[in-house]
């Protein structure tokens, strides 16, 4: 199939196209997998007074607040969630604790947000973790969404289970958005997580199978700018739409656009290949020929379809063997730290803009836009640089912004939000760099199985990073602070790791146990080096084929994926 597409273009006109159509999802999947920002917008509130109507306005005269609302010491204002049980024209200094009481009702300030999940189901006070609620079991949903429609599409075909996760996205996604139950809701919100997790990972991996190798580096670099055409949308989308609930509706409706792409996208023909239907995948590769202009012959044309039909077998460990051996034990851990860090840190971050002060909506553009340079500077430091020392500069550089900020007066909130936004450059870095270095430390036998798991412990970190952004309402910088803390320790022990780069990747679980723990040996040999230097070097070198080095490809996180024919949908079911 590569010989192929050489000859015809790796990315010629034809897959141009394909790859246009197929990334135009991906803007609905970035707005809506960050929308909550705006959608559950967190708004100032108090109790609403006995004698106020429920129509009534947020402000209250000083006086009013002076003789109803306790003061909180640690946020230096009015309580939110209490008021005096006996209201009277005395002064503060006779109240005390015991006469407080939790708020029946609530005023909203709306001066900003004029609708909000979080008024509708009440999600504040002692409901406010139900907030936090919704986004992580949107993150559950994402994760059982990779590996069901993952599975399901390596069964049945991407078109088919495209469509299928296309229609329930439309129905949930807008059912969710007009249904008055908090519980039913969140329970949507999980489905919708899923189903757009399906569509994205079904059009994302249709693409890159239409892609030669040597481009896919390109074309991953390319879909980011989708990624974050999604940020920008949303962020004007709401912007324009007063109610929440006709927002989310307006980022689901356009979905629609897509559900032709069932006749007008041809299936992936290599998984066509790996099925035996090599008739239907002639005529897909007969097209792309002509449209690219190009003439292939017969003889070619049988080898791309002879194919192997199960491409390269990466069952063969399991996670236990992850753990067998104290140095694949100890890489193990360490990799699993670091993907919980950065998926913890870049959803806490990308959750987070609303809590930073200024405007909400410039804050959520340039955190979107801050993933393009830090995109184009992982390509341009991994084949110079490494991947240990650009990983450990990124998180350290990235978890000392986030720290500093505790530092920042209040009349600095410019000042703030750059070192937050700073801090998101770098983990979206770190976080592409961790999957390269992933991928290279496991040995070929428990890659997909290392990928795999590495991924699920990130969805763990996601899921939480709600409930850290949380603890802002006890001490504002305190999220930042956590997520700045877990940066540093992870750059700090991703020291410990390995360099893989121009080294022979390991293939057995030996190997994979060797791997770095030596200052010289097998691991030192350069992937298209001498084999007499590596006979030199180890017994057994000269039986081990030299393996060269996979060029990278990017998934819809903007991580970085190893390379397989057919892409195996299992190996990008990370999608953060």
């Amino acid at each position: 199939m590569e010989a192929f597409l050489e000859k015809i273009g790796e990315f010629g006109r034809y897959q141009k196209r394909m790859f246009i159509l197929l990334s135009l999802p991906t803007i609905i999947v970035s707005m809506q997998k960050l929308a909550w920002v705006f959608l559950g917008a967190r708004i100032d509130h108090r109790c609403r007074l006995p004698w106020e109507a429920e129509n009534a306005t947020f402000p209250l005269p000083a006086n009013v607040k002076n003789v109803t609302l306790p003061w909180d010491e640690k946020r230096n204002n009015y309580e939110q969630c209490y008021v005096w049980s006996d209201i009277t024209e005395e002064p503060l200094q006779r109240h005390n604790d015991s006469m407080k009481l939790m708020c029946l009702d609530y005023v909203y300030d709306k001066s900003v947000y004029a609708t909000s999940a979080v008024i509708d189901y009440e999600l504040v006070c002692d409901r406010a973790w139900l907030r936090a609620t919704v986004q992580s079991l949107y993150m559950v949903g994402m994760l059982i969404g990779s590996y069901l429609f993952g599975d399901l599409s390596d069964r049945f075909g991407r078109k088919p289970i495209f469509l299928s996760a296309l229609v329930i996205m439309v129905v949930v996604g807008v059912g969710h958005a007009v249904i008055p139950d908090y519980y039913s809701f969140t329970t949507l919100r999980l489905i919708l997580g899923a189903s757009l997790q399906g569509v994205f990972l079904v059009s994302y991996v249709m693409a890159m199978e239409l892609v030669g190798k040597k481009r896919r580096v390109l074309v991953g670099v390319l879909a980011q700018a989708f990624y974050t055409l999604g940020y920008f949308m949303a962020a004007f989308l709401a912007w324009s739409i007063e109610s929440w609930r006709w927002l989310q509706i307006a980022m689901t409706l356009p979905a629609l656009l897509f559900i032709p792409y069932y006749w007008i996208i041809p299936e992936s023909s290599r998984w066509l290949i790996t099925k035996g239907r090599t008739e239907e995948a002639r005529v897909i590769l007969e097209q792309a020929a002509k449209v690219n202009k190009k003439e292939v012959t017969e003889e070619l044309m049988l080898q791309a379809l002879e194919m192997s039909k199960s491409g390269k077998d990466g069952g063969k460990g399991n996670v236990l063997d992850l753990f067998r051996y104290p140095n694949l034990r100890r890489k193990t851990l360490n990799l699993f730290f670091n993907w919980f860090v950065n998926s913890g840190v870049y959803y806490g971050l990308s959750l987070n803009t609303g809590n930073l002060g200024g405007n909400d909506y410039i804050n959520f553009v340039i955190s979107g836009a801050v993933e393009l340079p830090a995109h184009a500077l992982t390509i341009l430091l991994l084949d110079r640089i490494g991947r240990r020392l650009p990983l450990c500069a990124f998180l350290v550089l990235g978890g000392l912004a986030l720290l500093s900020t505790m530092f920042i007066p209040k009349d600095l909130g410019w000042l703030l939000v750059t070192l937050a936004m700073f801090g998101k450059l770098c983990i979206t870095a770190s976080y592409a760099i961790i999957y390269v270095l992933t991928a290279e430390i496991f040995p070929t036998v428990v890659r997909n199985v290392g990928v795999g798991s590495s991924s699920m412990v990130a969805r763990i970190g996601g899921a939480l990073a709600p409930y850290i952004n949380l603890l802002g309402d006890a001490w504002k910088p305190l999220p930042l602070l956590i997520f700045g803390s877990l940066a540093f320790a992870a750059g700090i022990l991703s020291l410990l790791l390995p360099e893989t780069l121009g080294r022979r990747l390991p293939e057995t679980i030996e190997d994979g146990e060797n791997f770095g723990r030596d200052s010289v040996g097998r691991d030192d040999a350069v992937i298209n080096g001498d084999a007499e230097q590596l006979q030199a070097l180890t017994e057994d070198s000269a039986k081990t084929p030299l393996e060269e080095k996979p060029r990278p490809q990017m998934n819809e996180e903007h991580k970085i994926i190893p390379e397989e024919e057919p892409i195996a949908m299992n190996r990008v079911n990370n999608s953060v």
